[in-house]
């Protein structure tokens, strides 16, 4: 699940940018394609921790939502000091600096599961996304632009789908390392923990945090010896006149399609996030939490379908029209699962 760049770093990224020879850019693409895959992975790996968090610390579902609010939160706060630091770094000591980040975050991940503390695990989790921030700014401007201008939107498009399958693998490691080796994961709804049990369980998040943060690590390693084709960086700034003309605000579209943008993501995460609790019901599926984790890689699996279908049907029908007929499904697709129950309500 990717964000738009930051406005700035995709702005000095395209005054005076350098282009990479095919054979230099194309083994560096591959390579950023492990990072659009790692933080749609470790970010959908929080669909699955917020059913835990919720047994372990017995959370009421404003608390468990607070813990997507935090990570988001840092998207917020952490989009322009990382547009800061990569026009004082560059792009790949930023990519490095963000990976290490992420990994610092899944590391606290291990003695807030040891103590327990809701309290610590968000404050890794923020951490974490900050990262995934810092990743976001640096990588999705830096992929448009390694290679040919008029392959941009492709290339940008082919590191995505690796973001998709990211998400889509996420519920699948995730339900077989936390929930399928917990006490909440393996029961059925309505099941009251021992405290005993609780702790046990908290522990279970320790391992899967502790393979994603070798691997960031690994990968963090790679890129910092890689050599990255660089990117040139105009130094001159557009005038006030010229920054007044290209007001972005002055763009009917994003006007409105900024709004759009905010309540889509409250549908999507919203969706997601209570994905597993709501189809664990007994009057929806009634399944286990680890069961309903395969059955949350298949709705991602179909947002990355969802993807490529939409790409391929805007090249005959115009994006505003496929955009229409999608919304108007998805609302009445949302009203059945709110009004329905059973297999109806889940599979809607």
């Amino acid at each position: 699940m990717a964000i738009p760049s930051s406005p700035g770093a995709r702005a000095d990224i395209s005054r005076g940018a350098t282009h990479a020879q095919p054979g230099s850019y194309r083994s560096a693409l591959t390579l950023l394609a492990s990072l659009f895959f790692m933080w749609g992975f470790i970010t959908v790996i929080n669909n699955t921790l917020l059913p835990h968090l919720r047994s372990v610390f017995e959370l009421d579902y404003t608390q468990t939502t607070l813990i997507e609010s935090v990570w988001f939160i840092a998207y917020f706060v952490a989009s322009l000091p990382s547009a800061k630091l990569i026009q004082r770094i560059g792009y790949q000591k930023a990519i490095v600096i963000g990976l290490l980040t992420m990994a610092a975050g899944a590391l606290l991940m291990v003695p807030a599961a040891r103590i327990p503390s809701y309290g610590v695990i968000l404050i890794a989790l923020f951490i974490i996304a900050s990262g995934i921030t810092l990743l976001q700014v640096a990588a999705n401007p830096y992929v448009t632009v390694i290679g040919p201008p008029e392959t941009g939107p492709a290339r940008l498009n082919l590191v995505q789908a690796f973001n998709s399958l990211g998400t889509m693998l996420a519920p699948l490691f995730a339900g077989y390392l936390i929930l399928g080796r917990s006490k909440s994961g393996t029961a059925t709804a309505g099941i009251q923990l021992t405290q005993a049990e609780r702790y046990a369980d908290a522990q279970s998040v320790i391992l899967p945090y502790l393979i994603v943060a070798t691997v960031l690590i690994v990968i963090a390693f790679v890129i910092a010896r890689f050599h990255l084709p660089a990117i040139g960086q105009s130094s001159q700034r557009a005038s006030k006149e010229d920054r007044a003309a290209l007001s972005l605000w002055s763009h009917r579209n994003l006007v409105f399609g900024v709004p759009a943008i905010f309540i889509y993501l409250i549908a999507e995460i919203g969706v997601a996030n209570l994905f597993i609790s709501f189809v664990s019901q007994p009057d929806i599926a009634n399944i286990t939490h680890e069961t309903a984790s395969r059955y949350l890689a298949l709705l991602w699996g179909g947002m990355m379908v969802g993807r490529f279908l939409g790409s391929f049907l805007m090249r005959s029908i115009p994006a505003e029209t496929v955009l229409a007929i999608f919304s108007v499904g998805a609302f009445v697709v949302m009203l059945v699962t709110t009004f329905a129950d059973g297999s109806v309500a889940m599979w809607s």
